[in-house]
């Protein structure tokens, strides 16, 4: 019934949310309060609080997640509370979600009950196809 061995019925190794190089997505759980940007070459989920820029490949946040700063993914899909800009390839925004600043996004998606204080700004935009409306600084 139980097997001592780490390894899949397919015979590899077990995919881990570790953050590593070899996962796939990092998680940032709900306990957990960040100060800081965060940065991350795969996908995030979010449940916790985050004071800080986030950039990343897709974002999943969490519904009872708080983020404080500007977001860039290629996708986002948003749950919870967003006080900062977003730029997006694909935006979600979940009924009951907040977001409070500019959003620049390819496609949009906003169920019944999600909310944005902010401009929209699609990315045929000229502005935001030259970077001038980019978010998050590529420095550092």
């Amino acid at each position: 019934m139980f097997s001592k061995s780490s390894k899949s019925r397919s015979g590899g190794t077990p995919s881990v949310a570790t953050g590593g190089k070899r996962s796939h997505f990092s998680i940032i759980g709900s306990d957990v309060a960040i100060r800081g940007d965060i940065k991350a070459s795969v996908d995030l989920h979010v449940d916790g609080r985050v004071e800080g820029n986030v950039q990343c490949a897709a974002l999943v946040q969490g519904p009872e997640s708080r983020i404080i700063g500007q977001v860039e993914a290629k996708s986002a899909r948003i749950a919870g509370v967003v006080e900062g800009g977003i730029v997006a390839h694909d935006l979600v925004v979940e009924a009951g979600a907040r977001i409070v600043g500019d959003v620049s996004y390819e496609t949009i998606t906003i169920a019944p009950g999600g909310q944005i204080d902010g401009r929209f700004s699609p990315m045929t935009d000229p502005a935001v196809q030259a970077g001038e409306l980019k978010l998050v600084s590529d420095a550092g």
